[in-house]
Formats: structure tokens, C-alpha cells, sequence
């Protein structure tokens, strides 16, 4: 693993070059952004304010922290599906990346990490400062808490990655994975929180969510950094986030060399 890693490394640097040659897709993408943050506030604050000040423990603090941080991943964590490797698997080219000297899991997976850091920057950022100044957010009260909730945001954004490269690797044996992009894409929004908060699910749709990876990619990161969970809790929730990464990991790894076996390179 240690020798692998400065080439990751370098893997990730990549992918943060490769997203910096598309600086008005990052401003459109914080305009949507900011946008319908907005809007969420507009409905979501007076829905905490119809329920008396306070709803299933979200006040308006944590509420537009909730909005605010969650627009602001949403450049970062993939919650759509869609990735390159999906396209190499679908064309043959992935055969050329089997023959480099390079674990063909690992290297997609530190590609797509290296962009998504970098939409943080122009998309994320931006994003949640607009927020805390216009609307007022809740924060962490302590620096441990900022720190617990930065590693907590890039290890939503590892597991979105490798989660989501499971959707691509299904392409070793479909060849077209369009229609597990959008079952992903409709799944993964709802359960991950980007709608609403999964403490307001009901009781049984929230042990459905608490029992995917989903949250781990965007509610736990937004609850960690907002200083909704502070503490053990929110201890509890980053040690859920390094769990749901090893068992994406390992799986991705498993369907990679199963698929190379089931490989079939269309057109010949």
C-alpha cells in the first residue's frame, strides 16, 4: 500500500488539474448552488417555525446549516452516478488501463477523488459562506469540532466514490449501465439526506437509510460540521463513515477482478 500511494497521490493531483480547465462549469454549478439553497430555506425554515421553533431536534441554526453545507457538497459527492470509468468499461478502452502498471479500482477511485476536492474550492466554499452570512448557520463551538468535521467531509467524498464505482463495475457484465446510474441517482439522493434530513424520516425509512452507505456521503459530514453531533456521537458517525469506506472498497476491488475474468469488449 505505501508504494502505491505517491502514485494515488498523484492520481488525485490529476483529477484536481482536470476539473481547473472548467472554471464556468464551477460557477454554474455554484449558482445552481446557491440558488436552491434558497429555495430549501424558504420551505424548510418555515416548516421548523410551523412546528414551533423546533423539529425532531433541527432548530433554524442547524436547519440552515443543514441547507447550506449540504448545497455546498453537492458538487463534490456523487450523487448522480455517473463517472469515467463506466465509459472505459462500456467502450473496451478499460483493457489498455488493465494493462498499465496500475490497480485499475484504486486509480478511478483517486481520480474521481482529486476532482471532487477541488469542486470544494469554487462550489463548496462559496456556497456556505453565502449561506452563514445572508441566512446565520450553526457551527461547531469547538476547534476539535471543525476538525472532526473536515475529516468527516472527505471521507464522505472517498465513500461517494467508491460507492459509486460499484454502479460502474456493474458495466463488466451489462455493458450499459444507464439504468443503475438512474436507480442510483433517484436512491441515493433521498436516502443520502440532500432532499431532507433523515431525522425526519419516519422510524423505519431511517434504519433503511442509517443501514446504507448514503449517509455516510452527505448527512453525517453536514451533522458533524454543523455541530448538530458533537463528541462521541459524532466519533460514532466518522467511525461509520471509515466502515462504510473499507466495505465499499473491498467490494469494488472484488468486482474488479471478478469483471476482468467477465470482461466482454463490444465489437469484438
Amino acid at each position: 500500500m505505501s508504494a502505491r500511494a505517491p502514485i494515488l497521490l498523484r492520481l488525485v493531483a490529476a483529477g484536481v488539474r482536470q476539473q481547473t480547465a472548467y472554471p464556468l462549469a464551477a460557477l454554474a454549478g455554484l449558482v445552481a448552488n446557491v440558488t436552491f439553497g434558497f429555495l430549501k430555506v424558504a420551505v424548510l425554515l418555515a416548516t421548523v417555525e410551523a412546528a414551533g421553533g423546533e423539529l425532531n431536534g433541527y432548530d433554524a441554526g442547524t436547519m440552515s446549516a443543514y441547507i447550506w453545507i449540504s448545497q455546498g457538497l453537492l458538487g463534490s459527492v456523487n450523487l448522480f452516478g455517473r463517472t469515467e470509468i463506466a465509459e472505459r468499461i462500456k467502450s473496451g478502452d478499460v483493457v489498455v488501463d488493465f494493462l498499465r502498471p496500475l490497480d485499475v479500482h484504486a486509480a478511478a477511485v483517486a481520480t474521481d477523488v482529486g476532482r471532487s476536492l477541488w469542486a470544494l474550492l469554487p462550489r463548496g466554499v462559496p456556497s456556505v459562506v453565502i449561506g452563514a452570512v445572508v441566512v446565520g448557520m450553526a457551527v461547531p463551538t469547538s476547534v476539535a469540532g471543525f476538525l472532526l468535521g473536515a475529516v468527516s467531509m472527505v471521507l464522505g467524498i472517498v465513500v461517494s466514490c467508491t460507492t459509486v464505482y460499484l454502479v460502474a463495475a456493474t458495466g463488466f457484465w451489462l455493458v450499459e449501465t444507464r439504468g443503475v446510474q438512474i436507480l442510483y441517482m433517484v436512491v441515493s439522493g433521498f436516502l443520502a439526506g440532500l432532499f431532507v434530513p433523515i431525522g425526519l424520516f419516519p422510524t423505519p425509512l431511517f434504519a433503511v437509510a442509517s443501514a446504507t452507505p448514503f449517509p455516510s456521503m452527505m448527512m453525517y459530514p453536514v451533522d458533524v460540521l454543523s455541530g448538530r453531533v458533537a463528541g462521541w456521537d459524532a466519533v460514532g458517525l466518522v467511525a461509520a463513515q471509515a466502515g462504510w469506506l473499507v466495505v465499499t472498497a473491498a467490494l469494488g476491488q472484488q468486482m474488479t477482478r471478478r469483471g476482468r475474468h467477465k470482461l466482454e469488449v463490444q465489437g469484438g
